[in-house]
């Protein structure tokens, strides 16, 4: 055997060490670089995934801020609230893509930015409502206050108007004096005997009254017999007196310009009528006693 033959087959072995270490290099340096990609491509996906549950977080916080804004305006209301199902439409889309769908991802940081844009207007929106419905408020507060005043001022204008009224009443009330009362028989001559009186004869002056309601009046007569019976002829002969309809003795209706008056009222006598004793005769003006007296017959 020669030489050359016996060196062919150590060649060969050297080969298929050399192309074995080769290999085993490679495959070495092929895992480490499909090791190192991995880990590489997962520190990828985690920050992905990471960055999708802040991105989630964000729009659930987003939510929140549109839940805190408060208003009276049905318009701004309905508004929110679409803006607030919107949101709650996008988590749930969020909640469906993948976190290495970085195109979705962007999107939605787009959106995101939009309905922020859209909260601050809002919410600028809602402050100037806000000060504007202080400022109404406020205005109302004003306005109240000064329909309080008037109210108090007119009820107080109309207790005076009433006390005036009431002094008016009373100082429009027409007064008596020099009243006196007298008997007289069939023949007009003066008699205080109750068995000859025909008829009765009250005289009085009414005094000046300016301030009273000038005009024709009626003036009434009631004369109480000594007993209390009052002396009338008809049960229709009624006037009224403090509301209610009472009977009268005799009337007179008179002319009266707020001047001083002399008046004279008579009453007719019936048969048997009269007793002895003390009689009150008392005139009657505008629904008011004006004037008292008393007398006698024997």
């Amino acid at each position: 055997m020669s030489t050359t033959e016996t060196n062919k087959p150590h060649k060969s072995h050297q080969t298929t060490i050399i192309v074995g270490a080769v290999s085993l290099i490679v495959i070495i340096v092929l895992g480490y670089l499909y090791y190192q990609n991995k880990t590489q491509m997962q520190v990828m996906v985690d920050e992905m995934v990471e960055e999708k549950d802040m991105l989630t977080t964000e729009f659930e916080t987003l939510i929140l801020d549109y839940d805190s804004l408060q208003t009276n305006s049905d318009t701004l209301n309905t508004m929110l609230e679409m803006e607030r199902e919107k949101i709650s439409q996008l988590i749930e889309e969020i909640q469906t893509i993948k976190a290495t769908n970085s195109s979705k991802i962007r999107e939605f940081k787009k959106e995101l930015t939009s309905l922020r844009k859209v909260l601050k207007n809002y919410v600028v929106q809602i402050d100037s409502l806000n000060q504007s419905n202080k400022a109404l408020q406020e205005e109302n507060k004003q306005y109240r206050r000064k329909v309080n005043n008037m109210e108090n001022t007119y009820h107080e204008l109309e207790e005076v108007k009433e006390e005036l009224v009431k002094k008016v009443k009373i100082a429009s009330k027409l007064e008596t004096f020099n009243m006196e009362a007298s008997g007289l028989n069939s023949k007009g001559r003066e008699t205080t005997r109750s068995s000859r009186v025909s008829k009765i004869r009250i005289c009085f002056s009414i005094q000046k009254n300016i301030t009273a309601e000038i005009g024709e009046k009626i003036v009434f007569l009631r004369i109480l017999r000594p007993d209390g019976a009052l002396l009338y002829h008809s049960k229709q002969d009624l006037f009224k007196y403090e509301s209610q309809e009472i009977n009268y003795s005799s009337k007179r209706t008179i002319e009266y310009g707020g001047e001083e008056l002399d008046v004279c009222i008579f009453y007719d006598v019936d048969a048997g009528e009269l007793t002895e004793g003390e009689y009150i005769a008392d005139i009657f003006a505008d629904g008011r006693n004006i004037g008292t007296m008393t007398f006698k017959l024997k």
